[in-house]
């Protein structure tokens, strides 16, 4: 007999097997550099997850223009400390992402900042879909069925890390942009060309978490999401020496408290 589904060991392990390579959809024709630390295609409705160290640089791409990466971002050695979008936001009088743009923790600490070409296709307001929303809009939003919800994506990558259902807090979302109209309402402007990038530059020590799927006001009716690249490399936080920490008084403050805390803990 020939058994179906997982209520089985040998469907289980079937069904197993089935899942290599699903969260590579595609493979990126250019190759790796050679100092890269982390380089993965997330396949629309998966997730991933990493440690990495303070100085690393995550380059996001969208490689076919309808990826939307949900991020969350820990203090790796005290990950009770991790992004706040409210502070983030208020702190820097601003809720559209450019170049330059800091995520800040709930302790007024930077624990990344941003460079992007493309400041109004992301998006801090909304964060990422829920179990409800999506069995509402696509009749599914389980983690593993075909329209996956990022609360419940983001809440199994941070399993690996400790990290409880209750640890999962607002994200922020690339490649689809949010605008506010002068009424008070949402204004879903999609995402970008096949190609759009982003760089996360750790100011910490981070566990970084990314869902990659559909934006939760993504008005179509089919539940889209194509592959992400994520790429990471060494590289240096920054330091009182770059125009960045002195581009604004509140960024300024955010930065000396970051160091303020490195110093005390013995880091470099």
């Amino acid at each position: 007999m020939t058994s179906t589904g997982t209520s089985t060991t040998a469907g289980a392990k079937a069904h197993a097997r089935e899942q290599e390579g699903t969260s590579v959809a595609c493979s990126p024709t250019r190759p790796a550099p050679a100092d890269t630390v982390w380089r993965e295609v997330i396949s629309g409705g998966n997730y991933s997850h990493m440690n990495v160290s303070r100085g690393t640089e995550i380059k996001l791409t969208d490689i076919e223009g309808d990826a939307c990466a949900h991020v969350l971002v820990f203090n790796a050695d005290l990950l009770a400390e991790r992004l706040n979008v409210a502070d983030t936001v208020k702190v820097q009088w601003q809720v559209y992402m450019s170049d330059g743009y800091l995520l800040l923790s709930d302790q007024g600490r930077v624990l990344a900042s941003i460079s992007s070409d493309s400041p109004l296709h992301h998006d801090t307001l909304f964060g990422t879909s829920t179990l409800a929303r999506n069995v509402r809009r696509y009749g599914q939003g389980a983690a593993h069925s075909s329209s996956p919800a990022g609360r419940e994506l983001l809440a199994l990558a941070g399993l690996k890390h400790g990290l409880r259902r209750e640890d999962i807090a607002p994200s922020i979302s690339f490649f689809k942009g949010v605008r506010v109209s002068e009424n008070g309402n949402p204004i879903f402007v999609g995402g970008q060309t096949a190609g759009a990038q982003v760089t996360i530059k750790a100011e910490m020590n981070l566990v970084v978490l990314i869902a990659n799927t559909a934006h939760p006001l993504d008005s179509r009716d089919q539940f889209i999401s194509t592959p992400l690249l994520v790429e990471a490399t060494p590289g240096s936080a920054t330091t009182d020496q770059d125009t960045l920490w002195v581009k604004t008084p509140e960024g300024r403050r955010a930065f000396i408290n970051t160091a303020n805390y490195l110093t005390a803990k013995g880091a470099k």
